[in-house]
């Protein structure tokens, strides 16, 4: 076994060149200014027993002060074994993405793999190219969010045999972790209309862009149509996610011939907006019209009135993610659906309808 000198320390910044400008540390580099083989820098850094401490704080200390970094994808490349699990979301402005990742990296973290995450910004193929991109790096596995997916993450998933699940929703195709989002649009609709509520407006998300909202739309629908109601097509309008998105479209559907009384919002940052909106016009929620939102992020609670909203617990999506994406890694049986289950949180934003 090899020993670090005793005047390595000195020589260490006496003895050393400085390097080109622009030039890259190599693992040879590093061995040569600490005094020992290649091998013992490698057996070092990737924390062998077999290496005495002294010498690998040499080694450490050297690979600090001249800036080398083992390359991770070339090492998992050697050993076929890789330690990052790639996932990409349409977006990290909705909160309830944020907390389902958070709930996903710890759980990965635990198992000692990295997460690397990309977004997509609802665009099936820059959501593409990141799959490109990742699958490139060396991923173990792979999370995506809906089932709506170009046909080539597919088709790239199974030519490399990634493991990968599709989140949010329930797909009768592919893995998936996620919610019966026709079953939420149903729910939402069915508790309004026992508030005796009859004109419905809603803002949804854009439902080529997610397939989530579109399933959404197509329960509220169902759930209108079986009750005898008319579907309200001129009064669901679809805009982006945004606060301001919330604001325009819920004026829209004020300035209509016929007011809703009822608004059901695609997301509660859709219906904060909603409700901003409202106050500018001197509507009272819920006295002259009741919104709903979907997700409970933590500032619903908060609002004025606190919203009504569908609660999706985001860090279970995460974590059960987790849980499938390792087991497939590591060969376990795994389930390849999972229904989380959502709940109604009813506030103050919502009463029954007016009479007219």
């Amino acid at each position: 076994m090899e020993s670090p000198a005793k005047s390595k320390t000195i020589s260490l910044t006496k003895s050393r060149q400085p390097r080109p400008k622009g030039s890259v540390a190599t693992v040879r580099d590093v061995a040569r200014v600490a005094g020992v083989s290649v091998a013992t820098v490698s057996r070092a850094l990737n924390g062998k027993s077999t290496v005495a401490p002294e010498l690998r704080t040499t080694v450490e200390r050297v690979s600090a002060e001249l800036g080398y970094t083992p390359h991770a994808a070339a090492r998992a490349l050697a050993t076929q074994r890789f330690t990052t699990i790639g996932a990409i979301v349409p977006t990290l402005q909705e909160a309830n993405f944020s907390l389902g990742i958070n709930a996903l990296q710890h759980w990965l973290n635990k198992a000692g793999y990295t997460l690397l995450l990309a977004s997509s910004n609802y665009d099936a193929q820059e959501e593409l190219r990141q799959v490109r991109a990742l699958t490139a790096h060396g991923v173990a596995g792979m999370l995506l969010v809906g089932a709506r997916h170009a046909p080539e993450v597919y088709e790239i998933l199974a030519a490399k045999k990634i493991p990968f699940v599709n989140t949010w929703v329930l797909d009768e195709l592919h893995p998936c972790v996620g919610f019966d989002n026709y079953a939420i649009g149903q729910t939402l609709a069915n508790y309004l209309m026992d508030l005796g509520h009859t004109e419905f407006g809603g803002i949804a998300q854009e439902s080529p862009q997610s397939d989530r909202a579109a399933k959404r739309v197509a329960g509220i629908n169902d759930a209108l149509r079986a009750r005898g109601l008319p579907l309200p097509q001129q009064r669901f309008i679809q805009r982006s996610h945004t606060i301001v998105d919330g604001q325009l479209a819920f004026q829209a559907l004020m300035e209509t011939g016929r007011r809703p009384t009822a608004v059901i919002c695609g997301t509660d940052t859709l219906a904060f907006g909603a409700l901003v909106q409202a106050t500018s016009m001197g509507l009272r929620i819920p006295t002259d019209v009741s919104v709903t939102g979907i997700n409970d992020v933590e500032f619903a609670a908060h609002l004025s009135p606190p919203l009504t909203t569908i609660r999706l617990p985001a860090d279970e999506v995460g974590q059960r993610a987790a849980e499938y994406l390792l087991g497939c890694i590591q060969g376990q049986a795994v389930v390849s659906a999972t229904r989380i289950p959502f709940s109604v949180i009813v506030r103050g934003s919502t009463a029954r309808a007016p009479s007219r």
